[in-house]
């Protein structure tokens, strides 16, 4: 994509919306031919304070802008983490279902006291960190330390201090169970190690810090807030780290793009914003480069070959073109430019590091007639209510991807593994990483069910 303002070139529209033309359905009562500037949601971050008109952006940038940008975004002004005020006793419980009803009654107390203070609803929604606390952030505790120490047992000059970076940490909380649990089972290895919170939202920045001063412990001294965005990060880590990132890239915004019927030229989606505040979609020929350059890594990988789910068979498509109202471009594919540049600032300035991602593998109610499309959802008389587009009012709803972890494995290793080394990266369920790593008598309830091993089935993990 080129700069803001740039000469943009002549649109391709899909079928459906040559059908609009078609029968004069246009999606908008706004002029058409009035000049749209094109932006990016960096551009929009720094310039506006409620969402832009008569702009043009790549879909990226458009829920990138939803989500994120300072004034407007969603979580910037909606979004709220459950967090209760302490870790739950599971064993107390009769069966996880007796968890879930109580944490349906403090879930629905807090949203109520939300709806009274404000006029304005918002979202709440939890995690895995904070419904599972202090177990979970102890078991990714565990991971990193036994991880940590068969580093130092391989290395002659006995290794260097343990040193740990997360991205996107919520309330804070993981960050304070994981340094809980060194300070108290590995005291050594605590004197020396440094903590570093990457955090885009200066407001969870705030909270973050107020953590430290918890008074009913001893504040943690060895922990840096860093008020950022990892894709502005530029300082070369060239030591040996661990980097946290759990459910944070279901929110790192997509790509929209569709493939000719007839050639598989890839085209790339933009979203129009009239004057009027409607949007509209429409594609050109890929010529933005962090979408070429995904496109030129997935489509390298080999053993198996990648194919994209969105262009069936090349013969297929040679006899469905031949039929009536037969479509000129694919369905629509939303394709994680944003999780693979994250791959690319991984790779480039934490070259020494080990992951540990977290984040959903599948969703119900994602946007229907699309691959690997998202769930978009608001909140509307205490009910979440999923939508059938991304074409939505930025700030107004949560905007969330499911991973396909296997492909994220093999591109990772592409721009974060030297060349000639073997790929070390691995995924496994969320099951999995608790059997192997969670102290699971302290979530057990009296019946035997273990919500650290039965919720969250959807997660997975890729490690490295």
């Amino acid at each position: 994509m080129g700069p803001a303002g740039s000469e943009q070139q002549p649109a391709f529209k899909g079928y459906i919306e040559s059908v609009r033309e078609i029968l004069r359905m246009p999606a908008t009562t706004a002029d058409p031919n009035i000049p749209a500037k094109r932006v990016t949601a960096e551009y929009c971050a720094e310039r506006f304070a409620k969402p832009p008109k008569n702009v043009t952006m790549l879909t990226r940038d458009f829920i990138g802008d939803s989500l994120y940008n300072p004034s407007y975004g969603y979580f910037s002004k909606q979004a709220l983490i459950f967090s209760p005020k302490e870790g739950y006793d599971f064993p107390r419980f009769r069966d996880s279902a007796d968890f879930l009803n109580t944490i349906g009654r403090q879930y629905e107390e807090i949203e109520r006291e939300l709806d009274d203070i404000r006029s304005i609803p918002r979202q709440l929604w939890h995690t895995p960190t904070e419904i599972l606390k202090p177990w979970y952030g102890y078991s990714v505790a565990q991971h990193i330390v036994r991880q940590h120490k068969a580093d130092q047992d391989s290395r002659p000059d006995g290794g260097s201090p343990l040193t740990v970076y997360e991205m996107g940490g919520g309330n804070g909380t993981l960050m304070m169970n994981i340094l809980d649990y060194i300070r108290e089972h590995e005291p050594g290895i605590y004197s020396r190690m440094e903590y570093n919170l990457i955090e885009i939202s200066p407001k969870l920045a705030k909270q973050q810090v107020s953590q430290q001063a918890r008074k009913h412990v001893m504040p943690h001294a060895n922990v840096n807030i860093i008020n950022k965005s990892i894709f502005d990060w530029k300082a070369t880590v060239d030591r040996p780290c661990f980097f946290v990132a759990m459910e944070v890239i279901d929110n790192f915004a997509h790509d929209v793009i569709r493939f000719d019927y007839v050639t598989g030229e890839p085209y790339q989606a933009f979203v129009r914003v009239y004057d009027d505040g409607e949007f509209e979609e429409y594609y050109e020929p890929v010529s933005d480069p962090l979408i070429q350059d995904y496109l030129r890594v997935r489509n390298s990988l080999a053993s198996p070959q990648h194919r994209s789910a969105a262009l069936p068979p090349a013969l297929y498509r040679r006899i469905r073109s031949q039929l009536p109202l037969a479509p000129n471009l694919s369905k629509p594919e939303f394709i994680p430019t944003k999780a693979y540049e994250f791959c690319k600032v991984l790779g480039r300035y934490f070259p020494r590091h080990r992951l540990v991602l977290s984040d959903f593998y599948k969703l119900p109610d994602t946007l229907p007639g699309a691959v690997t499309s998202p769930v978009v959802q608001t909140r509307f008389n205490g009910s979440m209510v999923p939508c059938e587009t991304y074409l939505v009012q930025p700030g107004w709803f949560d905007i969330f991807f499911p991973t396909d972890f296997e492909l994220l494995r093999r591109i990772y290793d592409v721009e974060c593994r030297p060349q000639g080394v073997e790929p070390m990266s691995r995924v496994c369920t969320q099951r999995a990483f608790a059997m192997e790593n969670a102290a699971l008598a302290q979530t057990r309830t009296r019946s035997g069910e273990n919500p650290m091993l039965d919720f969250y089935e959807n997660n997975k993990f890729l490690l490295s």
